[in-house]
C-alpha cells in the first residue's frame, strides 16, 4: 500500500508524532510511505532522518507574539493562491491512501481529487464531545476546514466516552535511561513567550532552568541553560527534570505524563486547542494551570513541591500502523476501545495508588484524577 502522510510542521508535537508513526511503519513493509511537511520554512526542520526523502510545501501557519495568537500576522502570511496550486497539483492519485496529521495540502488535495484521506492527531478530537473553551463554536468550523479527511482518528489524554484514541507519547528507551539520573533544575519549553521577559523572571526565581525553544545566544542568569533543538536530548532533559513548565501543547504534556512530572502550564492566548487542553488539564488534575508566568506564579508552585501524574500509554503508533496495513478492517471505535484497555496508571502519586482496578486487573483510565489543581 502506498501512502502519502502529510505533517503540520508548525509546532513540534506533530514532529513527534510523526517520528513514532515512522519508526512504527517500519514494522510492516507492505506500507510505502511518502512523507510530507508544511507550515515551517524547509531550514527550520530539524532531526528529519527518520523521513527519507521528504517533500515539502508551503502550507498554512498561525502567528504569534509574546504568548498570543496574533490574528492580523496570520492572516498576512495567508497564501491562499500557493494552497490552492498545491492542493491541485500535488500527485495524490498516485497513492492508495492519504494520512493528514492536521496538514492542510494533503487533506485539501485528497478532497479534491476524491482520494481516500484518514485524519491522525489530536486536532480530530475536537469532532467529539470534549473540554472546549466558550468561543468553541467557530474555532471548530475552522478546524474542520483546515485539514478535511473522511475519517478523522482524534486522539487525548482521556477518552471522555467518546470513540477517541490515547495519544502517541513514547520516550524509546531514553526516560528509563535517564530515571537514575534525576537532577534538581526544571525543564522550560515556552517558544511563544516574549523571549527576553521570560528570561527576566526566570533570573528571579531560586531554581536551575534548563530551557528550550530560545535561540541560545541570548543573555541569561547563570543558573539559565539555553539549549539548541535535540531530539535525544530533550527527552533525557524531560526524563530527568524535576517538573516541566509549558505551553499547552498536547504532545509534550502526553510526553511529561508518560515520566510523571508535574506540570506547570498556561495556554497560548487565542488558540482554541491550547485553551481547550487547559480545560481538561484542569478537569483531570493533570497540571497547575495558570495565567501567566511569572516569578511569584513559578516560585510559588516551587514551593508547593507539586507531584507528578504518571500514565503508560500503550504503543498507538504501532497499534495505528498495524490497523492499516490489516486494511482498517476493525472500526475506529474498536480500535479506541482495544488502546483504553491497554492505559495503565502509574504510581508516582498517592490517589493513584488507591484507585479501582478493572475486572482485568488494571487501573481504569476513565478514573484517573491528579494531584494537582488550578
Amino acid at each position: 500500500m502506498k501512502i502519502l502522510y502529510g505533517v503540520q510542521g508548525t509546532g513540534n508535537g506533530h514532529l513527534s508524532r510523526a517520528r513514532a508513526m515512522a519508526e512504527a511503519f517500519q514494522q510492516f513493509p507492505e506500507l510505502d510511505v511518502q512523507w510530507l511537511f508544511s507550515g515551517r520554512a524547509p531550514e527550520s526542520f530539524f532531526a528529519m532522518e527518520a523521513f527519507g526523502d521528504y517533500w515539502w510545501r508551503e502550507g498554512l501557519t498561525f502567528a504569534h507574539k509574546a504568548g498570543k495568537i496574533d490574528q492580523i500576522a496570520t492572516l498576512r502570511q495567508l497564501n491562499l493562491p500557493r494552497l490552492l496550486s498545491d492542493t491541485r497539483t500535488l500527485p495524490v492519485g498516485d497513492f492508495d491512501l492519504v494520512i493528514s496529521d492536521f496538514e492542510p495540502v494533503t487533506a485539501w488535495a485528497a478532497k479534491r481529487h476524491k482520494r481516500p484521506s484518514l485524519g491522525l492527531g489530536h486536532q480530530y478530537a475536537f469532532d467529539f464531545n470534549i473540554p472546549t473553551p466558550p468561543f468553541g463554536w467557530a474555532a471548530r468550523a475552522i478546524m474542520k476546514v483546515f485539514a478535511p479527511v473522511q475519517v478523522g482518528l482524534g486522539m487525548h489524554w482521556h477518552h471522555f466516552d467518546q470513540p477517541i484514541l490515547p495519544p502517541i507519547a513514547q520516550t524509546h528507551g531514553v526516560a528509563e535511561e535517564a530515571a537514575n539520573d534525576q537532577r534538581d533544575f526544571v525543564l522550560v519549553y515556552l517558544p511563544f513567550e516574549h523571549h527576553a521577559a521570560l528570561l527576566q523572571q526566570l533570573a528571579q526565581v531560586k531554581q536551575r532552568f534548563i530551557v528550550y525553544g530560545l535561540p541560545v545566544d541570548l543573555p541569561k542568569a547563570d543558573h539559565i541553560t539555553l539549549r539548541a533543538p535535540s531530539v535525544d536530548g530533550f527527552r533525557r532533559d524531560l526524563a530527568a527534570a524535576k517538573a516541566v513548565i509549558c505551553n499547552s501543547g498536547f504532545e509534550l504534556i502526553a510526553e511529561t505524563l508518560t515520566v510523571g512530572k508535574p506540570i506547570l502550564t498556561r495556554p497560548l492566548q487565542g488558540q482554541f486547542e491550547q485553551e481547550a487542553n487547559a480545560l481538561a488539564l484542569e478537569e483531570l488534575r493533570l497540571a497547575r494551570v495558570v495565567k501567566n508566568f511569572d516569578a511569584i506564579t513559578i516560585s510559588r508552585w516551587l514551593e508547593e513541591h507539586p507531584r507528578g501524574v504518571r500514565i503508560l500509554w500503550p504503543d498507538v503508533a504501532k497499534a495505528i500502523a498495524g490497523w492499516i496495513a490489516d486494511g482498517r478492517r476493525d472500526s475506529p471505535q474498536q480500535l479506541a476501545q482495544s488502546l483504553w484497555e491497554g492505559v495503565t496508571p502509574g504510581l508516582t502519586t498517592a490517589q493513584q495508588d488507591k484507585l479501582p482496578e478493572t475486572e482485568n486487573g488494571k487501573s481504569s483510565v476513565g478514573g484517573i484524577k491528579g494531584s494537582e489543581t488550578s
